[in-house]
């Protein structure tokens, strides 16, 4: 009897791999393995399909050092993120908040902003670049009704990285969704005893609202950071990195790297700078965090 208990028990214990077993095999099949393999290929002069020779540190010395292309791949990222990032989380919450009022026809409006996010990257670059085209673009047109001259915005210095925020921003649906979650997860008793006690809607939102939403926010910017350091999709098709290079983010110079000069050892250790300026940025923002994020029922003791 005690035999047969011990068995069901250890069987117990050994079901529940089984059925995470699928996904434990795609994980190290298809994720852990190409990690580390691309770190290990980082220290190799790979060029597929020639022989690997072990260089040790030169790609990252000359990813440094000897390649302009680095750097400028690097400072147009930064620009990008610059404006992205802030713009995307405010546009999302403004949508969400608007979301969130009790209106009649809120489920349509919900779908209807969320659609734009469920587009493949390749077919959102169809339409903006028919909407960006300085010719016969309709921005352009709207824009003369007006009596604007429009630029040619993906042939402009000047506007073609603007044009590429303005295309990334399209996509507000997912991230709109999850403010709206943390919206509807604030009492109502709270804006109900702020009213009694005579704050008004902007009080209200600046003292309640915002407060108890800085969890969301936080996760948000974390995901929107890691996403803009990661924009090759539109650019690649849009401008292919131009005009002279003004859209060549970091991700198009590791992707180029890797399949346009079959250079994958240098490429791998683009990527894991990449990998260290995006973990760095997250691990900076969690360590800010203790200053403006809010928990709701957590008590925080002043110092």
């Amino acid at each position: 009897m005690e035999l047969n208990q011990k068995k069901k028990i250890k069987w117990d214990k050994i079901v529940p791999f089984l059925f995470i077993s699928p996904w434990l095999f795609g994980f190290l099949a298809f994720t852990l393995g190409p990690l580390i393999y691309s770190l290990v290929i980082s220290f190799f002069d790979w060029p597929v399909v020639g022989q690997a020779k072990f260089v040790g540190i030169d790609n990252y010395k000359t990813m440094f050092m000897d390649d302009p292309l680095f750097w400028k791949s690097l400072w147009v990222t930064v620009k990008f993120a610059a404006i992205f990032v802030p713009l995307n989380i405010i546009i999302a919450l403004v949508l969400a908040l608007l979301l969130n009022q009790n209106v009649k026809g809120h489920s349509f409006f919900r779908t209807f902003f969320y659609l734009p996010s469920v587009i493949s990257g390749v077919a959102l670059a169809m339409i903006w670049a028919w909407v960006f085209n300085g010719e016969y673009g309709i921005l352009n047109y709207f824009l003369s009704l007006a009596g604007i001259q429009g630029p040619d915005w993906l042939n402009d210095m000047s506007w073609a990285l603007v044009a590429m925020v303005i295309a990334s921003l399209w996509g507000q649906g997912q991230m709109m969704l999850i403010f709206l979650a943390g919206l509807k997860g604030i009492s109502k008793e709270m804006y109900e005893a702020a009213s009694i006690d005579g704050a008004n809607k902007i009080t209200q939102f600046f003292k309640i609202t915002l407060p108890l939403l800085t969890p969301t926010i936080l996760f948000n910017l974390i995901t929107t950071i890691i996403s803009a350091f990661q924009q090759l999709t539109l650019a690649l098709l849009l401008t292919g990195g131009g005009p002279l290079n003004s859209t060549y983010f970091y991700a198009m110079y590791v992707y180029e790297n890797a399949f346009k000069y079959f250079k994958m050892g240098y490429s791998s250790a683009n990527a894991w700078f990449m990998f260290l300026i995006v973990l760095g940025l997250s691990l900076l923002v969690f360590k800010s965090s203790s200053a403006w994020v809010y928990y709701e029922g957590e008590v925080k003791k002043k110092k």
